[in-house]
């Protein structure tokens, strides 16, 4: 057996001299990875019996040790599946597992929990391995099949079970598909039991992995579990500009990432009037430009395009303008003294600014070395 580097599972799997099959594992950068703070607290008296394990990419199941073997984070074992048995890692032990479930809304002490039969053998490796060495051939043969039927959907990945008995495919499509003739193809090819899971595209996100846009790993493949809806009103009532290649993310929908800020928005945005666009004084209409809402300030311009001697309003200064245009009354010009102290802004407007050839050297830089003559 060739040795076998797993990303998908954190773990490398190495033959040595004597053909035996051994798993080292990573003990942390590993998709929805997480932290034991409670690793150096004394166990209760209640020995925790259910342990978190974790199989490719973001996949993670809770198992009952039901044979009250000695588990560590990083310990490779077989747990009961249907058929047969899988190979996973255990993620997670000790007190932390139970808040784990609440987290994830599993119950503890529910028949329904798979059990753990052991740690896994040389051989339940080597077939293990086996089974790895396979996923990205069968993925990439899946998808000329599922193209040759002519269906409209996008296998993502294949997981084998450890034993080598089953396979699931994972399939974005955007309508129903009737995949069942496919079923019957990829089982006469592959010889193995298959199963067909629809995710998502921010679930595929979360499973292939890779960097933000922030720098950082992609958070549904670091700590996001539960998906809720993206609006563009996120956007809106963050002030930010809506372009679609900034707010949206890998999965091609809008980053998760709006939501994360946007309750201390509105909560900041209950002060602010609901209109308040333009306001009419008795040197013309000003048209807002900019809303600082943390602040509570407000700017505003004579042209509604340009922001050329933009004058700041404090949201008291703006209600009691407001007010006197709801009875007909335009408010007093501001004064010069006013304008100067906004003249430095602590804000620029990229908004238009961006260009494609803004990283092009303009002038090309003379590398040649100026001759010096030297007199002997």
């Amino acid at each position: 057996m060739n040795n076998i580097f797993c990303i998908s599972r954190g773990c490398h799997l190495i033959a040595n001299k004597n053909n035996v099959c051994k798993c080292e594992v990573s003990d942390s950068c590993n998709k929805l990875d997480v932290t034991n703070w409670l690793e150096d607290v004394p166990l209760s008296a209640i020995v925790p019996d259910i342990a978190e394990v974790r199989f490719k990419n973001n996949r993670k199941l809770f198992y009952r040790n039901v044979n009250g073997l000695e588990l560590k984070k990083g310990d490779v074992i077989a747990v009961e599946s249907s058929p047969g048995h899988d190979i996973g890692i255990v993620s997670l032990i000790g007190d932390l597992v139970y808040e784990q479930m609440k987290k994830c809304n599993s119950d503890s002490q529910s028949q329904d929990i798979k059990k753990i039969y052991r740690k896994a053998k040389s051989t339940d490796i080597e077939k293990w391995a086996e089974a790895i060495s396979l996923e990205e051939k069968t993925m990439i043969s899946a998808r000329k099949i599922a193209e040759t039927l002519k269906l409209n959907m996008k296998i993502g990945d294949v997981e084998y079970q450890g034993d080598k008995t089953k396979a699931v495919f994972y399939y974005i499509a955007d309508e129903r598909v009737d995949f069942r003739e496919l079923i019957k193809v990829l089982g006469s090819e592959f010889k193995v039991r298959i199963e067909m899971k629809q995710i998502g595209a921010r679930q595929e996100a979360g499973r292939i992995g890779g960097i933000g846009a922030c720098g950082r790993e992609l958070c549904c493949a670091t700590w996001i579990s539960n998906f809720n809806s993206v609006s563009t009103n996120s956007a809106r009532k963050q002030d930010i500009s809506l372009n679609p290649q900034k707010l949206a993310g890998q999965c091609s929908k809008l980053k998760c990432c709006l939501n994360y800020e946007l309750d201390v928005y509105i909560d900041a945005r209950k002060g602010f009037p609901d209109n308040y666009d333009k306001i009419e004084t008795t040197e013309g209409t000003l048209y807002l430009q900019k809303t600082d809402i943390f602040r509570q300030l407000l700017w505003y311009s004579k042209e509604q395009n340009n922001m050329t001697n933009v004058i700041a309003i404090s949201l008291e200064q703006l209600k009691d303008i407001l007010l006197k245009n709801k009875n007909g009354v335009k408010a007093e010009a501001f004064n010069n003294e006013k304008k100067e102290q906004t003249d430095n802004l602590d804000f620029t407007n990229v908004v238009g600014q961006e260009s494609l050839t803004r990283f092009d050297n303009k002038k090309k830089k003379n590398n040649k070395r100026k001759k010096i003559h030297r007199k002997f």
